[in-house]
């Protein structure tokens, strides 16, 4: 794992995280790691604020509120949907991923990626653990980079 860069402006940065209460060893994780990044690039926790949402289904929502609030420069939202024996995999992971898209160009805040979509709950911990694949500290850095972004885009 490579070292985080301090980033020039971070500690004025809001981050708003959503974190899907569903699965929460696994978004529980995800969130440690992606604390853990934001912490490394300067910003501080008082520019964080974590809400709890029922599932991956919510996040999308959550996301909306929170983004158009004006108090985030990103969101952050974090969950887990783990592949069953139904269907229903499908269509909570891609209706999540689509409203998250969604939220982020309707309101123009980045909203950043954090939901693993796993074959089993094995690889979801493999990817959750801030020790190992660490998806927490790269959704973060990701959301860090379009801050970055959008602050140059439109200054």
């Amino acid at each position: 794992m490579t070292d985080i860069q301090t980033r020039s402006g971070a500690e004025n940065w809001r981050i708003a995280i959503a974190v899907a209460k569903f699965n929460p060893t696994i978004t529980g994780m995800l969130l440690e790691g992606a604390r853990q990044a934001l912490a490394a690039a300067g910003v501080g926790d008082d520019h964080i604020k974590v809400h709890d949402v029922p599932g991956a289904w919510e996040l999308p929502l959550a996301s909306q509120y929170l983004a158009s609030s004006g108090n985030y420069d990103a969101v952050i939202a974090i969950g887990a949907v783990v592949r069953g024996e139904t269907a229903h995999f499908e269509f909570i992971s891609a209706e999540c991923s689509r409203g998250l898209q969604q939220v982020a160009l309707d309101t123009g805040i980045p909203v950043a990626f954090g939901v693993l979509t796993p074959e089993s709950r094995s690889q979801a911990l493999e990817r959750a653990d801030p020790k190992r694949k660490n998806k927490g500290r790269e959704v973060a850095l990701a959301a860090l980079d379009m801050i970055a972004l959008r602050s140059e885009a439109c200054p």
